[in-house]
């Protein structure tokens, strides 16, 4: 106890040898980072603790963890680790001058830590500096650094490199491929042939062959041509350099990749993916409006006049002065660069009590159990954040400035506001090709993929998605038999169409449509915005009205007919999670939103939606699956484009889409639909499609449509067909091993094994948790069906996610929030009072129920 008395407080000096013996024991601990690991000395694994918190941070010398002084301890107690770098980061009141005033501002030679500086305090009064020291646990032995001459040398090293050594989201930025393309040496003397070239925006096919995926638009005279194989299995037959060769025509850019933010071009002259930075005006060239970004005689850009910035106005509340929120519950989230969507989507989450019970209310044990490293763990990183939102611990009004000097003497540090998720969006995002980078995404999308990994993750007995969980039942009726069909799928979001025809105000939007045409010609500001309004009613009667179903197959009579789908709630969720689609693509290939104003009701009563099943007089269609057409050169399948296209409208990457419908058979956008929900979470998803080479085995013209892999797993794509004729997935694989992955004799091994044996392969029940992003809603439920909690059909509005912008790739996302009996604003870090909450405008919509 005597040694521990002269290193607690590191006021003690102690001799080079001593401090070399006291760290003997632990030298094959310490290790010294290597390229590739990753040092988290900016926040700690378990809450936001930083070296700006009052108790600085702990980073493990072994596993480069950062840990708070709250969690310390349990780090310790459970890796056995116990050299630790201590980091923290004081906040120091400048010296006076003579004046009274504080001394000019100097560089400060003691900052060496990677943080941001705080805007809670005055920067011409204080200043900061950083402290470095090893502690070494259980005794908390101190020793301050820098200590060159006294410490090992290893651990010299180790210090040195874990203190330069970059934050690893930093990092992860700085690689991005997009941030490394350089403009290409062409792309500003770019010359174009006025050859009358335009594209349409869909429908693409390669001028030299068949091909429809991997296609790459010449700049230089329009010629749509395929691309070479690649490594990944895409590509084609080489035709757009072939093109290039005998031209010279240097840049292309890739059809699919086209965005309001930029696309994919590549110069076969340099032979590497460049920056055009004027691709507007050479896609514009070919009839290609991309960023829909015009310069009038005024200098204004569309983006710059006055109804888009009024809708920014309006949802934002701008102009009203709004009080901050501060305390449990009113905590911000800082914007990392386009991540308001997920700033949004998780506010709105953690407002609802099962969530909060699920992963606050469990947080003890859920860090007790986090594996080894909690930054890769889904259910630790969930109550982090549902912690860091919840407790009020990072939202706390800002110090009085009569109080300051009084704070400062008392060696508290200055209040912090809101979080960074940047531990948070790593992690949830890792694998995603869209919610990994920085771009701008779908609030919606992105929802459901939050959803599908608290469904992967369970916590507890009880599932938090299960209140959103909901079963809807289809009805199918053939129009010329008039037999039907009633199936039911699950789903966690309702989405109402936009019932355009039903708006009030007709005639003031054709006035408009006619002033902006004139304004346009006349190259004039555009006049104020008249937005539709449309009756919520309307929307709701859209919603339940019957659709026509694309490339309906008849059972009753064995060939296509026409056929409409009506939908009905087959049971009402806890929370109803409403859907304006507002979005859509034109045929000037912008995707584009439905400026619409909705009178969305504060209470809501959708119980005339219920389910009534098979009515008598009904007659069921029979249940025969219709024939498999598998074509002799797998490249000449015709993937129906309008189907894509409606799963493209929805959010989902276009490559992604064409799989979809390409492995469902083109039955339609609705079985494409479940195809992709079902793989979403595969890490080729968004990759382009790769037509599988059929097998040489063929019997009475059946061929096979691939070997049974190394698993001994039937081909996905059989899989996928038999799922998307409503056949569950472990009976898909089941029935194509049983006839040696023959799909025709798996469908009729299907009809004839109606109560197939309740036998369980733990291989295959792991695979479909993994690869069924529907699987885990029938965990723990046998042969029940999936759990729901059914109820009334009436519900109250307690908050809205609403987007400002043209499209969803682009703008900006914010909450609004019912809390307390008022309405508050979620912008970011900005978290106040709401006084005019525009509810008729939002994106997202959130009800629940309200009881019996």
């Amino acid at each position: 106890m005597q040694r521990a008395a002269l290193f607690r407080g590191g006021d003690a000096q102690m001799a080079a040898g001593d401090l070399g013996e006291l760290l003997v024991p632990y030298m094959p601990t310490i290790r010294v980072p290597k390229s590739g690991d990753r040092v988290y000395k900016t926040e700690c694994a378990f809450s936001y603790d930083s070296p700006d918190s009052e108790g600085g941070l702990y980073v493990c010398m072994n596993t480069f963890l950062g840990f708070g002084r709250e969690h310390i301890e349990r780090h310790y107690r459970k890796t056995g680790q116990c050299v630790y770098l201590h980091l923290k980061r004081h906040v120091i009141e400048k010296v006076p001058g003579a004046s009274g005033g504080a001394l000019p501002k100097r560089r400060n030679a003691k900052l060496f830590l990677d943080l941001e500086i705080s805007s809670d305090l005055n920067s011409d009064d204080f200043e900061y500096e950083d402290e470095a020291k090893l502690v070494i646990f259980p005794d908390h032995y101190e020793i301050s650094l820098p200590n060159i001459e006294e410490l090992p040398a290893l651990v010299t090293i180790a210090c040195d490199a874990l203190l330069s050594a970059k934050s690893p989201y930093r990092k992860q930025e700085s690689d991005s491929w997009e941030e490394e393309l350089q403009a290409s040496k062409h792309a500003k003397t770019l010359v174009q042939l006025d050859n009358g070239v335009r594209i349409p925006p869909s429908g693409w096919k390669c001028s030299k062959c068949d091909l429809r995926e991997n296609l790459w638009l010449n700049l230089t005279d329009g010629s749509v041509l395929c691309g070479k194989w690649f490594f990944d299995g895409s590509g084609g037959n080489g035709h757009a350099m072939e093109h290039y060769k005998e031209t010279g025509y240097p840049l292309a850019v890739k059809l699919g990749t086209i965005t309001p933010d930029g696309a994919d071009v590549y110069s076969f002259d340099e032979e590497e993916p460049v920056l055009d930075p004027h691709i507007a005006k050479h896609l514009a060239h070919f009839g290609i409006d991309m960023l829909q970004m015009q310069v009038t005689e005024n200098g204004l850009r569309d983006n710059d006049i006055k109804p888009r910035v009024s809708e920014w106005e309006v949802i934002q509340e701008a102009g009203v002065k709004l009080k901050p929120m501060y305390g449990p519950g009113y905590t911000g989230m800082k914007n990392l660069g386009n991540s308001c969507y997920l700033n949004a989507v998780m506010q709105a989450i953690f407002s609802i009590p099962e969530f909060q019970r699920a992963y606050v209310g469990n947080l003890p044990r859920i860090f007790d159990y986090s594996p080894l490293d909690p930054t890769q763990d889904f259910n630790t990183q969930m109550a982090k954040l549902g912690h860091g939102l919840l407790s009020g611990q990072y939202s706390k009004p800002p110090m009085k400035s009569e109080l300051i000097e009084q704070v400062m003497k008392e060696e508290h540090k200055p209040q912090h506001n809101g979080i960074s998720p940047r531990m948070f969006k790593a992690f949830i995002s890792k694998g995603h090709p869209e919610f990994s980078s920085n771009r701008q995404q779908d609030a919606q999308e992105f929802f459901l993929h939050l959803i599908n990994l608290v469904e992967r993750n369970p916590v507890g007995s009880e599932n938090p998605s299960d209140v959103f969980r909901f079963l809807v039942e289809e009805r199918t009726q053939c129009c010329q038999s008039r037999k039907v069909r009633y199936t039911e799928r699950v789903d966690y979001i309702m989405q109402l169409p936009v019932a355009m025809e039903a708006a009030t105000n007709k005639d003031e939007l054709i006035a408009y449509e006619l002033k902006r045409r004139e304004a346009e010609a006349a190259r004039r500001p555009l006049p104020e915005l008249v937005r539709a309004k449309i009756p919520f009613r309307a929307c709701l009667q859209a919603f339940s009205e019957p659709s026509n179903v694309e490339d309906f197959w008849s059972s009753a009579l064995q060939a296509k007919s026409a056929g409409v789908k009506t939908s009905r709630f087959a049971s009402f969720p806890e929370y109803l999670v409403v859907q304006i689609k507002k979005f859509t693509f034109g045929l000037d290939w912008i995707p584009k939103k439905l400026d619409v104003s909705i009178d969305m009701p504060d209470f809501l009563d959708i119980s005339h939606l219920r389910a009534r099943g098979l009515q008598p007089g009904e007659e069921e269609l029979p249940d025969i699956a219709p024939p498999i057409v598998i074509p002799d050169d797998p490249k000449a399948l015709d993937i129906d484009e309008s189907s894509v296209m409606q799963l493209a409208e929805m959010g989902f990457p276009l490559e992604a889409c064409r799989k979809a419908v390409y492995y469902t058979g083109n039955l339609g956008a609705e079985v494409a639909f479940n195809w992709i929900i079902a793989h979403m979470e595969e890490p080729d998803f968004a990759e382009p499609l790769v037509i599988p080479a059929f097998g040489e085995v063929a019997s009475s013209g059946t061929a096979a449509l691939g070997a049974v892999g190394l698993d001994n797993q039937p081909p996905e794509e059989m899989v996928a067909i038999i799922i998307s004729m409503g056949f569950q997935r472990n009976l898909a694989i089941q029935a194509l091993k049983a006839t040696n992955n023959n799909l025709e004799r798996a469908l009729d091994w299907i009809f004839s094994h109606p109560d197939p044996e309740e036998q369980s392969d733990p291989a295959l029940d792991t695979m479909d948790m993994e690869n069924n992003a529907n699987a885990n809603i029938l965990a723990d439920t046998g042969s029940e069906g999936p759990r729901i909690k059914d109820g009334p059909g009436r519900y109250e509005l307690f908050g809205f996610i609403s987007h400002m912008g043209t499209s969803t790739m682009s703008g900006h996302y914010v909450c609004h929030l019912r809390k307390e009996g008022r309405w508050v604003i979620y912008n970011d870090l900005r978290v106040c009072a709401s006084e005019r909450p525009p509810k008729d405008l939002g994106y997202i919509y959130f009800y629940h129920r309200i009881p019996s």
